[in-house]
Protein backbone atom coordinates (compact mmCIF):
# COMPACT_ATOMS: atom_id res chain seq x y z
CA UNK A 1 0.00 0.00 0.00
CA UNK A 2 1.84 3.54 -1.31
CA UNK A 3 1.40 6.23 1.54
CA UNK A 4 1.90 10.19 0.73
CA UNK A 5 3.47 10.51 3.96
CA UNK A 6 7.19 11.63 3.26
CA UNK A 7 10.51 9.47 4.05
CA UNK A 8 12.00 10.35 7.21
CA UNK A 9 15.89 12.32 6.26
CA UNK A 10 18.89 11.60 8.17
CA UNK A 11 21.86 13.66 9.78
CA UNK A 12 25.22 12.39 8.71
CA UNK A 13 27.92 13.39 11.17
CA UNK A 14 31.40 14.14 9.60
CA UNK A 15 34.44 14.51 10.90
CA UNK A 16 36.68 17.08 8.80
CA UNK A 17 40.46 17.33 8.73
CA UNK A 18 42.37 18.85 11.81
CA UNK A 19 45.12 20.45 9.42
CA UNK A 20 45.63 18.87 6.47
CA UNK A 21 42.98 18.95 3.92
CA UNK A 22 44.21 15.62 2.48
CA UNK A 23 43.22 13.62 5.27
CA UNK A 24 39.25 14.03 4.35
CA UNK A 25 38.02 10.51 3.64
CA UNK A 26 36.23 9.48 0.58
CA UNK A 27 33.03 8.47 2.47
CA UNK A 28 32.84 12.02 4.35
CA UNK A 29 33.68 13.82 0.87
CA UNK A 30 30.86 11.22 -0.55
CA UNK A 31 28.22 11.99 1.90
CA UNK A 32 28.99 15.81 1.75
CA UNK A 33 28.49 16.05 -2.15
CA UNK A 34 24.79 14.28 -1.35
CA UNK A 35 23.69 15.97 1.37
CA UNK A 36 20.89 18.35 0.90
CA UNK A 37 22.19 21.17 3.40
CA UNK A 38 25.37 21.24 5.42
CA UNK A 39 25.73 22.36 9.04
CA UNK A 40 28.65 23.85 9.65
CA UNK A 41 30.16 25.84 12.68
CA UNK A 42 31.68 28.65 10.44
CA UNK A 43 30.52 28.37 6.50
CA UNK A 44 33.78 30.27 5.86
CA UNK A 45 35.75 27.80 7.02
CA UNK A 46 34.04 24.78 5.88
CA UNK A 47 33.87 26.26 2.07
CA UNK A 48 37.69 26.24 2.07
CA UNK A 49 37.52 22.12 2.43
CA UNK A 50 34.66 22.52 -0.25
CA UNK A 51 36.29 24.04 -2.33
CA UNK A 52 39.67 22.38 -2.41
CA UNK A 53 37.44 18.83 -3.73
CA UNK A 54 34.61 20.76 -6.18
CA UNK A 55 31.73 20.04 -3.31
CA UNK A 56 28.88 22.31 -4.12
CA UNK A 57 26.20 21.92 -1.66
CA UNK A 58 23.94 24.65 0.83
CA UNK A 59 25.39 25.80 3.98
CA UNK A 60 24.16 26.94 7.00
CA UNK A 61 25.69 28.18 9.93
CA UNK A 62 25.89 25.83 13.26
CA UNK A 63 27.33 27.20 16.18
CA UNK A 64 27.22 27.19 20.35
CA UNK A 65 25.59 30.57 20.14
CA UNK A 66 22.37 29.39 17.33
CA UNK A 67 22.37 25.18 18.83
CA UNK A 68 18.65 25.05 19.88
CA UNK A 69 16.73 27.29 17.43
CA UNK A 70 19.19 25.73 14.66
CA UNK A 71 18.86 22.25 15.69
CA UNK A 72 14.74 22.66 15.48
CA UNK A 73 15.09 23.57 12.10
CA UNK A 74 17.29 21.01 10.97
CA UNK A 75 14.90 18.34 12.89
CA UNK A 76 12.16 19.78 10.90
CA UNK A 77 13.81 19.41 7.65
CA UNK A 78 15.16 15.71 8.35
CA UNK A 79 11.27 15.26 8.89
CA UNK A 80 10.22 16.61 5.29
CA UNK A 81 13.04 13.88 4.03
CA UNK A 82 16.18 15.92 3.77
CA UNK A 83 19.44 14.60 4.27
CA UNK A 84 21.74 16.79 6.72
CA UNK A 85 25.66 16.07 7.18
CA UNK A 86 26.86 18.09 10.18
CA UNK A 87 30.41 19.28 10.44
CA UNK A 88 32.71 21.29 13.04
CA UNK A 89 35.63 23.30 11.50
CA UNK A 90 38.34 20.38 12.28
CA UNK A 91 37.65 16.91 13.23
CA UNK A 92 34.73 14.91 14.94
CA UNK A 93 32.53 17.03 15.59
CA UNK A 94 30.45 16.87 19.75
CA UNK A 95 34.32 16.28 20.50
CA UNK A 96 34.72 19.93 22.28
CA UNK A 97 32.96 21.17 19.26
CA UNK A 98 28.94 22.05 18.52
CA UNK A 99 26.69 18.98 17.53
CA UNK A 100 25.33 17.51 20.70
CA UNK A 101 21.97 19.54 20.80
CA UNK A 102 21.64 18.25 17.07
CA UNK A 103 22.25 14.77 17.89
CA UNK A 104 19.98 14.20 21.10
CA UNK A 105 17.12 15.90 18.95
CA UNK A 106 17.24 13.63 16.21
CA UNK A 107 17.05 10.74 18.38
CA UNK A 108 14.27 12.30 20.50
CA UNK A 109 12.37 12.80 16.82
CA UNK A 110 13.34 8.79 16.18
CA UNK A 111 15.71 10.04 12.91
CA UNK A 112 18.17 8.35 12.32
CA UNK A 113 22.05 9.22 12.86
CA UNK A 114 25.11 7.78 10.88
CA UNK A 115 28.38 8.74 12.19
CA UNK A 116 31.02 8.38 9.92
CA UNK A 117 34.97 7.71 10.91
CA UNK A 118 37.70 10.43 10.57
CA UNK A 119 40.72 12.47 11.89
CA UNK A 120 40.78 13.06 15.62
CA UNK A 121 43.36 15.34 17.71
CA UNK A 122 42.70 13.52 20.69
CA UNK A 123 43.26 9.96 19.15
CA UNK A 124 46.58 11.36 16.97
CA UNK A 125 47.76 12.89 20.13
CA UNK A 126 47.45 9.49 22.11
CA UNK A 127 48.93 7.82 19.69
CA UNK A 128 52.08 10.40 18.91
CA UNK A 129 52.41 10.46 22.93
CA UNK A 130 53.92 6.94 23.29
CA UNK A 131 52.07 6.61 26.43
CA UNK A 132 49.99 3.87 27.18
CA UNK A 133 46.72 3.62 25.44
CA UNK A 134 44.75 0.64 26.82
CA UNK A 135 43.14 2.69 29.14
CA UNK A 136 43.17 6.46 28.80
CA UNK A 137 40.32 8.85 28.93
CA UNK A 138 39.40 12.48 27.19
CA UNK A 139 38.82 15.83 29.10
CA UNK A 140 38.03 18.12 26.66
CA UNK A 141 39.48 21.85 27.63
CA UNK A 142 41.41 21.69 31.00
CA UNK A 143 39.83 23.68 33.91
CA UNK A 144 41.09 26.38 34.67
CA UNK A 145 40.73 26.27 38.46
CA UNK A 146 43.35 25.20 40.37
CA UNK A 147 41.31 22.74 42.91
CA UNK A 148 39.46 21.37 39.40
CA UNK A 149 43.06 21.16 37.27
CA UNK A 150 44.51 18.80 40.33
CA UNK A 151 41.76 16.81 40.84
CA UNK A 152 41.39 15.95 36.66
CA UNK A 153 45.60 15.59 36.74
CA UNK A 154 44.84 12.96 39.53
CA UNK A 155 43.22 10.14 36.88
CA UNK A 156 45.20 6.88 37.16
CA UNK A 157 44.75 6.33 32.95
CA UNK A 158 46.62 8.03 31.04
CA UNK A 159 45.09 12.05 29.82
CA UNK A 160 44.11 13.76 26.63
CA UNK A 161 42.98 17.08 26.70
CA UNK A 162 43.02 20.31 24.72
CA UNK A 163 45.15 23.26 26.44
CA UNK A 164 45.31 26.65 25.34
CA UNK A 165 48.69 27.65 24.53
CA UNK A 166 49.11 30.60 26.40
CA UNK A 167 48.54 28.12 29.64
CA UNK A 168 50.47 25.23 29.04
CA UNK A 169 53.36 26.55 31.40
CA UNK A 170 51.06 27.19 33.89
CA UNK A 171 49.20 23.85 33.65
CA UNK A 172 52.79 22.02 33.64
CA UNK A 173 53.61 23.65 35.98
CA UNK A 174 50.93 22.12 38.62
CA UNK A 175 51.27 18.69 37.40
CA UNK A 176 55.14 18.95 38.02
CA UNK A 177 54.49 20.41 42.18
CA UNK A 178 52.10 17.13 42.18
CA UNK A 179 54.51 14.33 40.59
CA UNK A 180 57.51 16.40 38.86
CA UNK A 181 58.02 12.74 37.11
CA UNK A 182 55.13 12.24 35.59
CA UNK A 183 55.34 11.32 31.77
CA UNK A 184 53.67 14.17 29.15
CA UNK A 185 53.53 14.98 25.78
CA UNK A 186 52.87 17.99 24.22
CA UNK A 187 51.32 17.54 21.00
CA UNK A 188 51.16 20.67 18.30
CA UNK A 189 49.72 21.41 15.33
CA UNK A 190 48.99 18.12 14.61
CA UNK A 191 49.29 17.46 10.76
CA UNK A 192 49.96 20.73 9.46
CA UNK A 193 53.17 21.92 8.35
CA UNK A 194 54.86 22.52 11.54
CA UNK A 195 53.68 19.64 13.89
CA UNK A 196 55.67 18.73 17.01
CA UNK A 197 55.54 16.13 19.43
CA UNK A 198 57.78 16.95 22.97
CA UNK A 199 58.05 14.05 25.34
CA UNK A 200 59.35 14.59 28.78
CA UNK A 201 58.19 14.08 32.63
CA UNK A 202 56.57 17.16 33.60
CA UNK A 203 59.35 18.58 35.68
CA UNK A 204 61.14 19.08 32.56
CA UNK A 205 58.64 20.53 30.63
CA UNK A 206 57.33 22.70 32.66
CA UNK A 207 60.64 24.22 32.64
CA UNK A 208 60.78 23.84 28.89
CA UNK A 209 57.47 26.03 28.46
CA UNK A 210 57.95 28.48 32.22
CA UNK A 211 58.59 31.47 30.29
CA UNK A 212 57.43 30.78 26.76
CA UNK A 213 54.79 28.50 25.75
CA UNK A 214 53.62 26.47 22.65
CA UNK A 215 52.22 27.98 19.08
CA UNK A 216 49.18 26.91 17.34
CA UNK A 217 46.79 24.22 18.90
CA UNK A 218 48.43 21.91 21.42
CA UNK A 219 46.65 18.78 22.67
CA UNK A 220 48.63 17.42 26.01
CA UNK A 221 48.52 14.18 26.47
CA UNK A 222 49.71 12.82 30.30
CA UNK A 223 50.74 9.60 32.01
CA UNK A 224 48.37 8.20 34.86
CA UNK A 225 49.08 9.23 38.19
CA UNK A 226 50.89 6.89 40.52
CA UNK A 227 48.97 6.05 43.87
CA UNK A 228 51.70 8.43 45.62
CA UNK A 229 50.70 11.39 43.86
CA UNK A 230 47.13 10.63 44.05
CA UNK A 231 47.65 11.19 47.93
CA UNK A 232 48.16 7.62 49.19
CA UNK A 233 50.81 7.81 51.46
CA UNK A 234 54.08 6.09 50.10
CA UNK A 235 54.89 4.67 53.23
CA UNK A 236 51.78 2.43 53.20
CA UNK A 237 52.70 1.13 49.56
CA UNK A 238 56.54 0.60 50.47
CA UNK A 239 54.60 -1.41 53.87
CA UNK A 240 52.43 -3.76 51.28
CA UNK A 241 55.49 -4.22 49.41
CA UNK A 242 57.79 -5.91 52.19
CA UNK A 243 54.53 -7.73 53.71
CA UNK A 244 54.23 -9.30 50.10
CA UNK A 245 57.83 -9.67 49.40
CA UNK A 246 57.69 -11.86 52.58
CA UNK A 247 55.49 -14.11 51.81
CA UNK A 248 51.84 -12.71 52.45
CA UNK A 249 49.04 -12.50 50.29
CA UNK A 250 48.62 -9.22 48.73
CA UNK A 251 44.79 -8.67 49.16
CA UNK A 252 45.90 -9.70 53.29
CA UNK A 253 48.45 -7.43 52.91
CA UNK A 254 46.62 -4.42 51.85
CA UNK A 255 43.96 -4.42 54.32
CA UNK A 256 46.15 -4.90 56.80
CA UNK A 257 48.48 -1.68 55.97
CA UNK A 258 45.12 0.16 55.01
CA UNK A 259 43.92 -0.10 58.44
CA UNK A 260 46.98 1.16 60.23
CA UNK A 261 47.99 4.00 58.01
CA UNK A 262 45.78 7.18 57.28
CA UNK A 263 44.41 7.91 53.83
CA UNK A 264 45.55 4.70 52.60
CA UNK A 265 42.88 2.84 50.90
CA UNK A 266 43.09 -1.52 50.30
CA UNK A 267 41.36 -1.16 47.42
CA UNK A 268 43.99 1.32 45.95
CA UNK A 269 47.28 -0.39 47.71
CA UNK A 270 46.17 -3.76 46.34
CA UNK A 271 45.74 -2.36 42.99
CA UNK A 272 49.14 -1.26 42.50
CA UNK A 273 50.47 -4.32 43.40
CA UNK A 274 48.68 -6.64 40.42
CA UNK A 275 49.72 -3.34 38.09
CA UNK A 276 53.22 -4.43 38.86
Amino acid sequence: MSSDAPVAGRLVVCPTPIGNLEDVTLRVLSALRDADVIACEDTRRTRVLLDRYGVRATLVSYHEHNETARAAELVERMRGGAVVALVSDAGMPLVSDPGYVLVQSCVAAGLAVEVLPGPSAALSALVASALPADRWRFAGFLPRKASELRAELGSPDTLVAFESPRRVGATLAVLAALDPERPVAVCRELTKLHEEVVRGSAGELAERYASEGPRGEVVLVIGGASLVSRGTPPEAVAAVRKLVDAGAKPRAAATVVAGLVPGASANDLYATLTEE
